[in-house]
């Protein structure tokens, strides 16, 4: 049976968090003197007093959490943070429209980077610094966060982990999901505070280098300029950005294991190997293109050219979304390689969106071995990953996940397709569904997605969670099953 007054209770905590970011906000405007400080106070004490309402209005005896209840917390929490997230925007003013706010906080929150603005540099500093925040929120994960700094729930937290981790499997590198919660944050912490430093370095503002860690850390891809990092033009900063969202594309429990000084974990590991290998081999290819192709004078340097490809390679590949030139232009082989990255995503334990490389390597290692077995149809030959045999039931699972994202991907292609162009059509929906951020056509690096009309931002918005939520999470509670005792 389903625990609702636990859940409205977790609900309430976790709205309480959002309800302090605000205020962090609101000191961000008050700092730079702007107009938008009063948005967030409004907005801080609006959803201050419903987190109250839902905490006190509901003594809680049992504290027993299900699968059930972790995956209808983690739905309803992402579109409860989204819908108060809009508040402050629509209050400012910095973005009126509930759709294109509930779109562009939906976008921070699920680390997507998707936008609707047109001129970002428009807005006052607060709201951009609450962009970066809710992608930097929404990285780990928003119940992860209850999970890090709030264990005197009294629960083990397993369920609400699993339920919005990303990945098929969750290496716990800690012996309660609470202090593996923790020590992910230390991590995410220490990283974001290290690339800070090192953007500032390379010429960025204190301001400017915080917000573009957060999105970079978070794999989300908001930046503070219109022309994104293009902006600065600067190889050295787009060789950190490079190095930090390959680092956000990296299993965190690999990552927690070369901190301990165990990097041999991290180049045995499978899905590691196939991510750096997929990263290295397509980003050489279209930086051969790009310099043999000739038709952009920027690309007679060798460097430009393997600059730009691996740029471009990472942050599509790990679904940050940041943009450094646009690949429009670019040769359609190219192109053609970057639309099938889309799908991919990085590795399963980090922040990043898309299938996922360990749900690729083992279908392919599945459908390989299916071939061994028509020529040995006696023999028994099982699927290995890391040196073990891997489940049939989570290759089952892997394999219905699959299915059912590209289901999803069609029926969603399908619904754009009568309001826009097939291109921007399909590239919207796989780039919202993998959590990328910029796709082609109209929503290319370049552009964004004010063109499209409310009906589409509602729709791509809940494409971005469920991409975010890896689909069954989200998909679950609408089965009639789900809600039988």
């Amino acid at each position: 049976m389903i625990n609702f007054r636990f859940i409205v209770n977790i609900l309430g905590r976790l709205l309480f968090v959002e309800s302090i970011a605000f205020l962090l906000c609101m000191g961000v405007a008050l700092i730079y003197k702007e107009h938008d400080a009063d948005a967030f106070l409004i907005s801080a004490a609006i959803t201050l007093a419903v987190a109250l309402v839902l905490i006190f209005s509901t003594k809680v005896k049992d504290r027993t959490l299900t699968k059930r209840d972790g995956y209808l917390i983690v739905s309803l929490i992402w579109i409860l943070f989204t819908v108060f997230g809009s508040l402050p925007l629509m209050i400012s003013g910095s973005i009126p429209s509930f759709p294109d706010a509930f779109f562009e906080v939906m976008s921070g929150f699920t680390t997507t980077g998707s936008s609707i603005l047109n001129e970002v540099e428009v807005l006052p500093h607060a709201s951009l610094f609450w962009r970066s925040l809710t992608q930097w929120m929404g990285g780990l994960g928003i119940v992860v966060i209850l999970l890090a700094i709030l264990p005197s729930l009294g629960i083990e937290g397993r369920d609400l982990y699993v339920a919005e981790v990303p990945g098929p499997m969750h290496d716990k590198f800690s012996f309660t999901f609470h202090a593996t919660a923790r020590r992910m944050y230390i991590m995410y912490i220490g990283l974001t505070a290290a690339e800070t430093v090192m953007l500032m370095f390379g010429g960025m503002s204190l301001f400017d280098a915080v917000c573009h860690s957060f999105a970079c850390m978070a794999t989300g891809g908001y930046s503070t300029k219109t022309a994104s990092l293009a902006y600065w033009d600067s190889a050295y900063i787009q060789y950190v950005i490079t190095a930090f969202m390959f680092i956000g594309g990296t299993n965190y429990a690999l990552l927690y294991a070369l901190f301990k000084g165990k990097p041999s974990h991290l180049f045995k590991d499978e899905e590691f190997r196939l991510y750096t290998g997929i990263t290295v081999a397509v980003s050489l290819v279209i930086a051969a293109m790009l310099f043999f192709s000739g038709h952009q004078e920027e690309y007679s340097s060798i460097e430009r050219c393997i600059r730009d490809a691996f740029f471009q390679v990472v942050t599509i590949l790990t679904t940050t979304g940041f943009a450094s030139a646009d690949y429009l232009y670019w040769p359609y082989a190219a192109q053609m390689l970057l639309f099938i990255i889309l799908f991919i995503g990085g590795s399963a334990g980090s922040t990043v969106g898309g299938i996922k490389c360990v749900r690729i390597l083992l279908l392919f290692k599945n459908a390989f071995n299916e071939l061994k077995r028509i020529i040995h149809p006696n023999g028994i030959i099982n699927v290995k990953y890391n040196g073990k045999s891997v489940r049939p039931e989570l290759l089952s699972s892997i394999m219905s996940f699959f299915c059912m994202y590209m289901f999803t991907f069609v029926i969603g292609s399908i619904v754009m397709s009568c309001f826009t162009d097939i291109v921007t059509a399909t590239s919207a929906v796989i780039t919202c569904l993998s959590n990328v951020g910029p796709g082609f056509g109209d929503v290319g690096p370049m552009s964004n997605f004010s063109s499209l009309n409310g009906f589409c931002k509602i729709f791509l918005s809940f494409i971005m969670l469920v991409g975010r939520l890896e689909l069954f999470t989200f998909f679950v509670i609408f089965t009639t099953s789900f809600w039988k005792r």
